[in-house]
C-alpha cells in the first residue's frame, strides 16, 4: 500500500502580504517568504506514520505549483516522507481548485498502487477546504474530511473518528479513500539534522502536464482575469469616553447612544 501526502507551498504566516502597483507580493523577516502549508504539516506526519505503524511501503509528498515549490517537498523528505514529486508546467498556472484537483489525481493515478491520500483540511492562502474533496470526487474514491484520528487499517477498510461541530463520529470506509485531516490528529515532528542534510541533496522529478497526462485546455481551464487588485482600505472609526460619576450612569448614557445610533 502507497500513501501520498499532497502538499502546498504557502506564504509564511509571519510574512507581510501588500499591494504595489497591482502586485500582490510579500516579505517576511526572516528572509523564508515561502512555507509549507501550516496545516498540511499534520497529514505530513500522518503519511509517515502510515509508513512506521501501519504497513505502508512509501510516504510520497505530491505538490502542483512553480518550481520553487521543491523546496516544501525537501521540508516533506526532511521530516521523513520516502519521495516527492513535483507537478510544474506553464500550462498549470493560475489553475483555480478544480483544476488543481484533476492535477493530483492524475499524479496519484500515475504513482499507481495508492490506496490513502492525505491532505491538509485547508491552504492557509486560498483557505477553501475544497481540493481534497474535489480530488475525491475526480478519483472516484471516498472522502473522509476533517479526520482527528485513525483507528484502524486493514482488510481493504479504513475506521477514523471524524471531528464534527456536534462532536466526533466514527466511520468506516472501504478504500482507497481521499482523507483531509484536522490539527488534532496528531504532533507534526521536526525534521532531524540528518534528515534536513539528505533532503538538500535530493533531486525532485519534475512531472509535466503531458507526463500526467492533463493539458490547459482541461483541468487549467478555470483561471481568474483580475482587472484591478487593490489593498483593503485601512479602517477608520472614533473613540468617544463615556464619563460619569457612577457605572450605573454611564451605562445609561452608553444604552441613550446605541438607541440613537440604532445598534439595538
Amino acid at each position: 500500500m502507497k500513501v501520498v501526502v499532497c502538499v502546498k507551498q504557502t506564504p509564511s504566516t509571519t510574512a507581510t502580504i501588500s499591494v504595489k502597483g497591482g502586485v500582490v507580493s510579500w516579505e517576511d523577516p526572516g528572509g523564508k517568504p515561502n512555507v509549507v502549508n501550516p496545516w498540511d504539516e499534520y497529514a505530513i506526519e500522518e503519511a509517515i506514520r502510515f509508513k512506521e505503524d501501519r504497513g505502508a511501503s512509501d510516504a510520497v509528498a505530491l505538490c502542483v505549483g512553480e518550481a520553487s515549490s521543491d523546496e516544501a517537498l525537501k521540508t516533506c523528505l526532511a521530516m521523513g516522507c520516502t519521495e516527492a514529486i513535483l507537478v510544474s508546467d506553464p500550462a498549470l498556472a493560475g489553475s483555480d481548485t478544480l483544476g488543481t484537483a484533476k492535477t493530483l489525481a492524475a499524479a496519484i493515478g500515475k504513482i499507481g498502487g495508492v490506496e490513502v491520500a492525505l491532505f491538509g483540511k485547508q491552504a492557509i492562502d486560498g483557505d477553501t477546504g475544497h481540493t481534497p474533496v474535489q480530488v475525491a470526487r475526480v478519483l472516484g474514491w471516498t472522502p473522509l474530511t476533517y479526520v482527528s484520528a485513525i483507528k484502524e487499517v486493514g482488510g481493504g477498510s479504513i475506521t477514523v473518528e471524524r471531528l464534527t461541530d456536534d462532536g466526533k463520529e466514527t466511520v468506516t470506509a472501504k478504500l482507497p479513500v481521499v482523507i483531509s485531516v484536522v490539527k488534532e490528529i496528531n504532533e507534526p515532528r521536526y525534521p532531524s539534522f540528518m534528515g534536513i542534510r539528505k533532503a538538500s541533496k535530493a533531486v525532485i522529478p519534475t512531472w509535466s502536464a503531458a507526463d500526467v497526462a492533463v493539458s490547459e485546455a482541461g483541468p487549467a481551464a478555470a483561471k481568474a482575469d483580475w482587472s484591478n487588485i487593490y489593498p483593503v482600505p485601512p479602517r477608520e472609526g472614533e473613540i468617544e469616553m463615556i464619563a460619569a460619576d457612577s457605572v450605573e450612569e454611564q451605562a445609561r448614557i452608553l444604552v441613550n447612544k446605541l438607541f440613537e445610533e440604532k445598534v439595538i
